[in-house]
């Protein structure tokens, strides 16, 4: 999610195939959609709880099977992979190509085919990498990109907030249309600016 000022309007309505394992929670708490959906865009996020995901990160372990390669190995070589890419924004490339074939590995040993039906999709995400430029804003001044970017996500009532830290604290409320067990359409309704002024997106009206 981008919730920089110039961004911030930039869609209303999308349409966004959940990840598997591109999350990476670290407690069993969810996803992440920015507000430019595109299919070529790429993210990965960690669950927020306690906010210890730096220092310690419990995968899915119980629910993971081994095919190939161990999932504990490619979990590793994922988060090595991303750790020096500035949530994306210094990744070239062939990093971009990296993480991605790392991250399609790690899908690929999970039995959770269906993630919309999980509640280990519920709770609050951090992104800590990125292909979106609406998310990474790379062409302004690093004072003036977010700090971090969250998401909290409601299964039962289908609903998703992105959240935007320093220096904006933007946020963005959305429904959530499930379209297959793997992909939702996202319907934004409510901007809130500065964490403070609320605006309502006006197809919410009809």
């Amino acid at each position: 999610m981008a919730l920089s000022s110039p961004s911030l309007f930039s869609a209303v309505n999308a349409t966004y195939s959940v990840p598997h394992f591109h999350a990476l929670p670290l407690s069993l708490s969810s996803s992440y959609f920015p507000i430019n959906v595109r299919p070529s865009t790429h993210h990965v996020l960690v669950s927020d709880h306690n906010h210890k995901w730096r220092t310690k990160v419990s995968f899915f372990t119980s629910f993971l099977k081994q095919k190939g390669k161990d999932a504990k190995i490619i979990k590793e070589e994922l988060l090595e992979a991303i750790a020096p890419l500035d949530r994306g924004a210094d990744a070239t490339p062939q990093d971009q190509q990296t993480v991605d074939q790392i991250a399609r590995e790690l899908e690929a040993v999970t039995p959770i085919k269906e993630p919309l039906k999980s509640n280990l999709l519920d709770g609050k995400w951090e992104l800590i990498y990125t292909t979106s430029q609406s998310i990474l804003q790379t062409k302004r001044p690093k004072l003036l990109r977010s700090v971090a970017n969250y998401q909290a996500i409601n299964v039962d009532t289908l609903r998703a907030q992105n959240m935007e830290s320093w220096p904006f604290f933007n946020q963005v409320t959305a429904d959530l249309t499930p379209l297959n067990p793997r992909k939702v359409a996202v319907k934004f309704d409510t901007f809130k600016i500065g964490g403070i002024v609320s605006i309502r997106s006006l197809s919410s009206y009809h």
